[in-house]
């Protein structure tokens, strides 16, 4: 009897696992370009067209870099992972619909160098950034702008998680024309339910919204709420209130700090709504409001006794002050 040598053996048993390996495995790192193609692997020398493309063959907590400046299209994100155009051009046109939708359990996203563009108002954006779900949310050094879509749209930035804690930190981005005149806000901070939001904004200019920023608290019946703080940056130029605090009786809490910021040539530079709300100002400027200050239904407005409240039609007032440590 004729004897197969063994090393044939060990091929032949090698191949039906070599068939059975996946086509094409999930990458750390996934590449786009503007002349790439949705089939490819995404790799550096054989990218993807699309953003929405490239996170299947992303793994989780990889990232997806552009390879040169184009637009990526809306993209869904529901894993961890890191989209970054540093250095290029990294475009979403997002006419009629939402830019970018985190909606990932536990997902850690962080989103860094993208213009996020709503286009014409014929054919408004609905939201820039929508933050459903997820453990953090990230945006460094960004553009969010022409999101004009209908209410309860219409907003560069919005958070309506309805479980768990949302947690979002935007810093050195730019939000600007969004709202249709009547609502939607550069930031929109409205968790919903059992949700809780945990928000810092550094470096962050919001100007030429309906609103600025809005932490608001209808709909919401977490005992965290809203948390937000807000340092170094600027709220300017918007039809209604450069920050708005509210909540309904019996809302959910909301505790704002503003530090260095400027509030300047809004038709409010800060409001506090509502019995459950807390806002603290220092070394801030409230300027060229038509109204600088207001704070009603026993919402508090509190002062560390260092700001700046001038040239606004009316001034106005803190309802008190707080003490720094």
């Amino acid at each position: 009897m004729r004897r197969i040598p063994l090393f044939v053996l060990a091929i032949g048993l090698l191949v039906p696992f070599l068939g059975a390996a996946p086509a094409s495995a999930q990458a750390t790192r996934t590449w786009v370009s503007g002349v790439g193609d949705d089939v490819n692997p995404c790799s550096r020398t054989a990218p993807c067209k699309t953003f929405a493309g490239a996170i299947s063959k992303t793994a989780p907590g990889g990232e997806i870099n552009c390879l040169d400046p184009a637009g990526f299209g809306a993209v869904t994100i529901t894993k961890s992972m890191t989209i970054d155009c540093t250095g290029m051009l990294g475009g979403i046109l997002a006419s009629s619909t939402t830019g970018v939708i985190i909606n990932g359990a536990g997902a850690i996203v962080t989103l860094r160098a993208l213009e996020i563009n709503g286009g014409p108002p014929n054919l408004p954006g609905v939201n820039g950034v929508r933050y459903l779900q997820g453990a953090r949310l990230n945006i460094e050094d960004c553009t969010i702008y022409n999101f004009l879509g209908a209410a309860p749209n219409g907003n560069g930035i919005i958070i309506n998680n309805t479980s768990g804690v949302a947690r979002l930190h935007v810093s050195n981005t730019v939000i600007r024309n969004n709202g249709n005149g009547s609502t939607g806000a550069g930031i929109k901070v409205n968790p919903q339910s059992g949700g809780a939001a945990q928000v810092t904004l550094q470096r962050v200019n919001v100007t030429g919204n309906t609103f600025g920023i809005a932490a608001d608290g209808a709909g919401n019946t977490a005992a965290g709420g809203i948390n937000m703080t807000i340092k170094d940056s600027v709220m300017a130029s918007n039809d209604n209130d450069g920050l708005i605090a509210t909540t309904p009786a019996g809302g959910a809490p909301i505790g704002v700090l503003v530090s260095n910021t400027v509030s300047a040539n809004n038709a409010f530079g800060i409001r506090s709504i509502g019995t459950n709300v807390t806002v603290r100002v220092n070394s801030s400027d409230i300027a060229g409001n038509g109204t600088g200050l207001s704070f009603s239904g026993g919402g508090a407005l509190l002062s560390a006794g260092n700001n700046t409240v001038q040239a606004n039609g009316t001034n106005a007032s803190f309802s008190g002050s707080y003490g720094l440590q």
